[in-house]
């Protein structure tokens, strides 16, 4: 009986699950370092300067260290509460409103008719646009003397409003903004999860009987469930990070009506040069994303019903 002679050149029979196993692991190594260096690294070193009291202009290595100075201050401070209310508030009607409106033009838009592309088309232009030119555009429709709002309003007999000057009008100018501006975004994933949906299950509940609203409630949203999660929770991350259009549009007035956390943040940051107190609050803002992003998830995901033996 002769031996088998191995191959010196061969791979070892050991070594090729390891590389099989370690393989996937190279092809997200780049992503990986992206996420570290461009958001890991930031909140770290966020979390490191909220420790100091440091000024735009001053030497970091001067700042004097302050320890928890600035989370106890925040427990106190009357403009944080405010700025959280503003922003829970704010999150609540744009998400709730965007939702049911993402998801009705979808299910209207699911089949084909006549048109429906072209309106899918235009519909999702508001994405396309930069928020810079989203705040521009929508501070002059609202702008009190020569908005096209209040032009058309009194064409039909209505007064002009102030739309930017009145805490209540400018609230509802910046929901109505973020709901032009961010329902088609649900509106695409919703579609896309619909036309998804396999048909032979589609097909089964007719037969059975359901009608179109048994259909949609029984059937089609169920299944949906997670694409609807994963929805909210990328516009609850928005609304929280939403900075941009606000600051165009109403700078957080009048007086703090429409001031959201992040552009609290950015006023006590770049405005008042407390960046120290600023960086403690932008990691306060990181707890509050992540717990109501952990509550989602934990109410979105029912524990599996135990199977009878």
């Amino acid at each position: 009986m002769t031996d088998l002679v191995q191959d010196p050149g061969a791979p070892s029979p050991r070594r090729i699950p390891i590389m099989q196993a370690l393989g996937p692991y190279f092809f997200i190594l780049p992503a990986a370092a992206i996420m570290l260096g461009g958001l890991v690294y930031p909140v770290i070193q966020a979390f490191y300067l909220s420790f100091f009291d440091w000024k735009i202009g001053t030497s970091f290595e001067d700042a004097p260290y302050v320890g928890f100075r600035h989370f106890v201050r925040m427990v106190y401070d009357a403009d944080v509460h405010e700025s959280i209310w503003v922003t829970l508030k704010f999150g609540f009607w744009t998400i709730l409103i965007e939702m049911v409106l993402g998801i009705s033009l979808a299910l209207l838009l699911e089949k084909p008719i006549r048109g429906a592309s072209v309106f899918r088309t235009i519909f999702i232009l508001p994405l396309m646009i930069s928020p810079v030119v989203v705040g521009l555009i929508w501070r002059y429709l609202f702008d009190a003397r020569i908005g096209w709002i209040n032009y058309y309003l009194g064409k039909i007999g209505i007064e002009a409003q102030v739309w930017l000057g009145d805490p209540e009008l400018a609230f509802f100018a910046i929901v109505f903004t973020d709901i032009w501006q961010w329902t088609p975004f649900i509106f695409i994933i919703v579609i896309a999860g619909l036309q998804a949906l396999p048909s032979e299950i589609m097909e089964a509940s007719r037969i059975d009987g359901a009608n179109w609203w048994q259909h949609i409630l029984f059937v089609k949203l169920p299944m949906l469930r997670s694409i609807l999660l994963i929805a909210l929770l990328l516009r609850l991350i928005d609304v929280f990070r939403a900075l941009e259009v606000m600051y165009i549009l109403t700078g957080g007035g009048p007086g703090r009506a429409t001031e959201l956390l992040s552009l609290h943040i950015y006023n006590r940051a770049f405005d008042t040069q407390q960046l120290g107190y600023a960086s403690a609050i932008s990691v306060l803002l990181i707890l509050i994303v992540f717990g109501l992003s952990f509550a989602i998830l934990v109410m979105g995901n029912p524990l599996k019903e135990r199977s009878d033996v």
